[in-house]
Parts: structure tokens; C-alpha cells; sequence
């Protein structure tokens, strides 16, 4: 069990920085809208990811030189998109909690989730590259992932479906303008991190 508690902390510590695909869960699970779904796609992801770095697939990105920055130009690429986008939501204003289906539909919500995971150089860092090398240093790798997994799944659900308790806040336009502001900014130091580092 050392090797799935070590798995489940490291993967806990990488997940638990707001980043692109962490705060379109909040939005989600504030707006109460394709949550299951959304998170499903982040921790099926994820899963995936930590299943190819344990299983070795970490020595690509080293062995594959220009495959790191193609990674690192779509990525910036998609991030200012979605950054701006939102930066613009939060310039107008006018959005407050409501109930029932928003202006995205299902299908939208899913494929910017896939974006904002599948485009992120970081996640492929943090999960392929580094929990695939640390996974080495156990002779139980397959209990390590389990447990970097297990990580990832209660991270998702907890900040989806936790995000409505702060419901009774986002019932106040200018509390969305702010996390829009928020988000927008996020979206954009990340795209700058990337081109730059």
C-alpha cells in the first residue's frame, strides 16, 4: 500500500494547482452543467496519461526532439483563444447563476475539456514524464498508478460537484465578471509560461 499512497499524494500535489482545465471544472460545477461528464473526461484522461508514463511512454517526449514545443505552440495557441474568449465574458458582464441548460451544450463542454487536456503540454509533463519516472522508484508501479489515478478521480468529483456550494456567491453578476476576469488571466500567464519556458 506505500506505493498507492505515494501514487495518490504526488498525483494529489500536480492536480492541485489551478491551471486551465481545473477552472473550467469550477465553471461547470458552478453553472451545474454537464458536470459528470466534464469530469469524467478529466479523470479518464489523466488515468490514461499516468497509465502510458508508468508503462514507459515518458521516453518519447525525449526521444522525439520538436515534439515538446509542437506541444507547448498548440497549446499556448488554444489557451489565449479560451483565455481571451473569457476575458471578453468578463469585459460584458450580464452572466448570473441560472437554472436550468446554459447557452453550451453537451458536446461543447466535452470537446473544450478534451482541449484543455489533451493541448496542455503540462499534463503531459506532469503525468506521463514525471509519474512515469517517479513510478520507477517502486517495485509495485502498478499500485503507484492506481493510486496517482484514485488521486485524480477525487480531485475531479470533489471540485465539480463541491463548486456548488459556492453557488449562493455566483448568484451576483460581478462575481462571474471577477472569475471570468480570473480565469481569462490564468488561461494567458499559462500560455506565456509555456512559450517562454
Amino acid at each position: 500500500m506505500t506505493a498507492y499512497f505515494a501514487g495518490f499524494a504526488l498525483g494529489f500535489s500536480l492536480i492541485l494547482a489551478i491551471g486551465a482545465q481545473n477552472a473550467f471544472v469550477l465553471r461547470q460545477g458552478l453553472l451545474r452543467e454537464h458536470v459528470l461528464p466534464v469530469v469524467l473526461v478529466c479523470a479518464l484522461s489523466d488515468a490514461l496519461l499516468i497509465a502510458a508514463g508508468v508503462a514507459g511512454f515518458g521516453a518519447l517526449t525525449q526521444a522525439v526532439p520538436g515534439l515538446e514545443w509542437g506541444m507547448r505552440l498548440f497549446g499556448a495557441a488554444f489557451l489565449v483563444w479560451y483565455g481571451l474568449r473569457t476575458l471578453l465574458a468578463a469585459w460584458r458582464g450580464g452572466q448570473v447563476m441560472r437554472a436550468g441548460p446554459q447557452a453550451g451544450g453537451l458536446k461543447a463542454a466535452v470537446l473544450t475539456c478534451l482541449a484543455l487536456t489533451w493541448l496542455n503540454p503540462h499534463v503531459y509533463l506532469d503525468t506521463v514524464v514525471l509519474l512515469g519516472a517517479v513510478s520507477g522508484q517502486y517495485e509495485d508501479r502498478l499500485n503507484f498508478a492506481f493510486g496517482a489515478m484514485s488521486a485524480s478521480f477525487a480531485f475531479f468529483f470533489t471540485l465539480g460537484y463541491g463548486a456548488r456550494l459556492l453557488a449562493p456567491l455566483f448568484e451576483k453578476a460581478v462575481a462571474w465578471r471577477v472569475l471570468d476576469l480570473m480565469i481569462g488571466l490564468t488561461m494567458l500567464l499559462i500560455a506565456a509560461s509555456l512559450l517562454m519556458g
